[in-house]
């Protein structure tokens, strides 16, 4: 089995950490941000979307923690959309502690005069990723240390790697509310039927229920995704939209195998008072799928994700 010394290699210049487990699956994970630029399944498969477009210090794609806030809630000089003009960690480094496992790896962020001038408040943030057979979970842990309670949004950014966007279909999320970004916001409720993409969407669907399905029909496998804090879920493709796309540090045909399902915290910001902590997590997972008609339950897949 392949070793992790925690001796770096380099991604675009920046360092990363190799994560790999027994049955075949491995993960690449920024020291910039904690974040996952690659996913590998047991079968060496690539599961993350990384754009080759130039975009900045580090390409959009793979999988990013966006704190503390999101649009325009909070009080932020520069605001933090979930999908422009990102605030994430991207470029703040994090400090390694080593767990003695090739499969997982702790990073954390501390206050510092460099991130209180992103937002004043003083915290604590604690982020694990740890590799199981073809599951990767991401546990998220913040603390507040400072003296007065503070708000805070949060989001998991996931960028999936699709055969065609117009073959994929997303299931779990039927009969939920959703606000819809493309119409102001405006909250709608989702109809009972599998969703399938034909054009632009730009929604967070809320209160959902932990396990959503994204079966990509041509790939022959379905991606499950089960959280626990993060109740909120959005849904993301610029289609052809292609100022959109660039806006988002995306190329023009890059929508066609990428989908963006998120995990986060988003209409209703949590209150931290001080030394109080807060603890989410997601997991995802891989499983063969020999999908061809009918409405497949997430329920049932996340079940057989477990084994």
């Amino acid at each position: 089995m392949p070793r992790n010394d925690y001796a770096f290699s380099d991604y675009k210049s920046m360092p990363r950490v190799l994560l790999f487990e027994p049955g075949g699956s491995s993960a690449e994970v920024l020291l910039y941000g904690g974040k996952v630029v690659s996913w590998k399944n047991s079968l060496g498969e690539e599961l993350l979307f990384m754009s080759k477009k130039a975009s900045g210090r580090v390409p959009k794609g793979g999988i990013s923690l966006c704190f503390p806030q999101l649009g325009n809630m909070g009080t932020m000089k520069e605001t933090c959309s979930s999908k422009n003009h990102v605030k994430s960690l991207d470029d703040i480094p994090l400090r390694m502690s080593p767990t003695g496992n090739p499969s997982s790896v702790d990073l954390t962020l501390k206050t510092s005069s460099n991130n209180l001038n992103m937002w004043p408040r003083s915290f604590e943030l604690r982020l694990r990723v740890s590799l199981g057979p073809d599951k990767m979970t991401i546990m998220s842990h913040i603390k507040n240390t400072d003296s007065t309670s503070f708000p805070f949004t949060i989001s998991l950014q996931n960028y999936f790697l699709v055969s065609d966007i117009s073959e994929v279909r997303v299931e779990g999320l039927e009969t939920l509310d959703f606000l819809d970004n493309l119409q102001q916001g405006k909250r709608f409720t989702e109809q009972p039927d599998a969703i399938t993409f034909d054009g632009e969407v730009d929604r967070v669907y809320t209160r959902t229920p932990g396990n959503i399905a994204i079966i990509d029909h041509k790939k022959k496998r379905t991606i499950v995704i089960r959280n626990e804090g993060l109740p909120d879920a959005e849904l993301w493709t610029p289609w052809d939209n292609a100022p959109k796309a660039a806006v988002s540090g995306f190329a023009d045909k890059d929508y066609k195998t990428m989908l963006s399902v998120d995990s986060g915290v988003v209409e209703n910001p949590i209150n931290l008072k001080p030394l109080e902590e807060w603890k989410g997590y997601q997991e995802l997972s891989v499983i063969s799928s020999s999908y061809c008609s009918g409405q497949l339950d997430a329920k049932t897949v996340a079940f057989y994700a477990k084994t």
